[in-house]
């Protein structure tokens, strides 16, 4: 079986918006503000320069006037602001098409991330057995402040991964397998607090979204040890997911596995056996010292 590791960024075939679960388009409509609205000092005026990198990220090279346009920037806002991108070599100006593209600063704050989170390639193998032993896509994720966060997956043309979920996705966490394993390692008020910020929203329509019910769900997980996801962050595809814990029996991170709902049925015991094989593995790697939990 050839694995194809995800190691690295993501490559331009591999753009994924999160319109797959149900979610807006993050180029188009999250960042646009008022017409005419010139991005104040302080927090406000960061956040709106840095949603043109998210537009130029998500549409590639683009002139100043689709960014005005698609942000609702005064036009001399975007120039001002592009420039300051350019000379801080985030943005690049393509003067033949008169647009702006993504700089190479941008590739080393990615390379500077996955040299931070650091998966070893002991951890990597185990998640290259899980895939094979489980027939399924493998993930690794870690918790990094608030979110579980998919650091590395496994996977190959047989058994793909689950868009749109790559390195550094923490969306949905009450949807997905290793969010729940996240979740259930919280208390009521670290879970009341996580919930102010990341709302119970619908993927699907077998999306727990009723609080109440989430934490029964998470009861039940506690006393099995292993959280499953039957179609509720996409229809048709289930995931399973198991904690990984460091010496102070702390959980750190999860294993997880995704696949056609279909190929699961009736192969419940196999898939959960790799598993817990994988995370006692990856658990053993955490206890000895060499992973460190990524606060």
């Amino acid at each position: 079986m050839q694995l194809r590791r995800d190691d690295g960024l993501d490559g331009p075939h591999d753009r994924v918006t999160m319109r797959t679960v149900g979610r807006k388009d993050p180029a188009t409509t999250p960042h646009r503000v008022a017409a005419g609205a010139e991005p104040s000092s302080g927090t406000a005026s960061i956040a709106k320069a840095l949603a043109i990198l998210d537009v130029v990220a998500e549409r590639g090279a683009t002139t100043a006037r689709e960014l005005a346009d698609t942000l609702g920037y005064p036009l001399p806002t975007v120039y001002r602001v592009a420039k300051a991108f350019v000379d801080a070599g985030y943005l690049v100006h393509l003067r033949a098409s008169r647009s702006y593209a993504l700089g190479y600063k941008v590739h080393q704050l990615g390379v500077s991330l996955h040299r931070q989170i650091g998966v070893s390639s002991a951890v990597k193998a185990q998640i290259a057995v899980l895939h094979e032993h489980a027939e399924a896509a493998g993930y690794f994720a870690v918790y990094r402040g608030a979110d579980v966060v998919v650091v590395h997956v496994a996977d190959c043309r047989r058994h793909p991964r689950l868009r749109p979920i790559r390195f550094g996705f923490h969306e949905g966490a009450h949807a997905t397998a290793f969010g729940k394993i996240m979740l259930n390692g919280m208390n009521d008020d670290e879970r009341d607090r996580y919930f102010r910020t990341h709302p119970l929203t619908p993927l699907t329509p077998f999306t727990i979204t009723d609080r109440a019910a989430l934490d029964r769900h998470l009861e039940f997980i506690a006393l099995d040890g292993i959280a499953w996801e039957r179609e509720e962050f996409l229809e048709g595809t289930t995931c399973a997911a198991i904690g990984v814990r460091d010496a102070a029996g702390l959980t750190v991170g999860s294993v997880a596995i995704s696949a056609p709902t279909e190929t699961i049925a009736g192969r419940e015991r196999i898939v959960e056996r790799a598993l817990r094989e994988a995370s006692g593995e990856v658990s053993r790697y955490f206890r000895s010292g060499g992973i460190h939990r990524h606060d």
